[in-house]
């Protein structure tokens, strides 16, 4: 099945492969969302109804994956698994390992260095995480989740993203792409911006 509602700037979704759900009867890809959505509603109280401590989101390279796989492994086999293809966006799938260690690092010296406030890191760890790529699809939803557990283990309010932030109609749909591929060129004030408010 062609995914006939692709996003600029999102990675398609081409291939049903993998799908957990009934496979004998089509779904369309409002269908399989809805699914996804309940499955990570499940995440999202494990990790924000409560300020969830360091044993719960240790933000570790396991943690990472299995986050992703809470939510997403209801619907997709390799929910949590790290891709082995190339994407059009992300990083090269043999540096990805890689370079999630090294994200997971760098938070951890940002913490310890006091290198940036809260907020900031949030941000980075957000941008980052969705740069890499890591995973055949939910990459931003993932990254978006990271950077609200972070932000909400440290005292600090969730931002509530759009549930259709990409989707062309959002207001904020642009702005958000614009500061992520700013923050790929290293300026991060318009991410830090959004991830500080409410869209």
């Amino acid at each position: 099945m062609k995914d006939s509602t692709k996003i600029a700037d999102a990675t398609p979704l081409d291939d049903i492969s993998g799908l957990k759900l009934d496979t004998s009867k089509p779904y369309t890809m409002e269908e399989i969302y809805f699914f996804e959505a309940k499955n990570i509603t499940m995440a999202t109280l494990k990790y924000l109804s409560l300020v969830p401590d360091k044993k719960l989101a240790p933000f570790s390279f396991e943690w990472l994956l299995l986050l992703h796989q809470e939510m997403f492994g209801d619907v997709w086999e390799w929910a949590g698994k790290l891709r082995q293809a190339e994407l059009s966006i992300g990083v090269k799938a043999y540096l990805v390992s890689t370079e999630i260690k090294k994200l997971v690092d760098d938070v951890k010296y940002w913490e310890q260095n006091k290198s940036f406030d809260v907020v900031e890191i949030a941000a980075r760890l957000h941008h980052r995480a969705v740069q890499i790529h890591p995973f055949l699809n939910g990459n931003g939803r993932w990254s978006r989740m990271l950077a609200n557990i972070y932000l909400k283990q440290n005292g600090l309010s969730p931002t509530r993203w759009n549930e259709n932030l990409l989707s062309k109609e959002n207001l904020h749909r642009d702005d958000y792409i614009k500061a992520l591929k700013q923050a790929d060129d290293g300026k991060y004030r318009d991410l830090i911006k959004l991830q500080a408010n409410t869209i």
